[in-house]
């Protein structure tokens, strides 16, 4: 993420949590043509997976750890100017957070679920 410009309402993140993260990068790597490059999570590996490039394009992970609680969908994550601000704002307007405030990296996330049942990332 870090060649990404850092613009308020950018989508900088995808990702999919899975319970057969192997299986399922695998699966991505033969039918979209990415390359799956292993990312070591202690006990267990969750990948990225990049273009031909080598540039990382979205990420596929286990549903452990932090990822416990998501559900199996593509996640993609949106640049807020306040993450703490904005999931006010996902209750107030009628959505709910689903996990968070979770820390990685330095930055603030919370999956959110808007009024239609939509889950969304939003960070900073």
């Amino acid at each position: 993420m870090s060649d990404i410009k850092k613009s308020i309402g950018a989508i900088e993140w995808r990702d999919l949590t899975v319970e057969d993260a192997v299986g399922v990068s695998d699966f991505y790597a033969d039918v979209v043509g990415w390359q799956k490059q292993a990312v070591s999570m202690g006990d267990y590996d969750d990948f990225n997976m990049n273009l031909e490039s080598g540039d990382t394009i979205a990420g596929v992970c286990h549903s452990r750890g932090v990822n416990a609680d998501l559900p199996p969908q593509w996640l993609m994550y949106v640049r807020v100017y306040n993450a703490d601000e904005s999931a006010q704002k996902v209750e107030v307007l009628g959505g709910a957070i689903i996990k968070g405030p979770t820390s990685m990296g330095g930055e603030t996330y919370y999956v959110i679920r808007d009024p239609a049942g939509a889950v969304l990332a939003i960070y900073s």
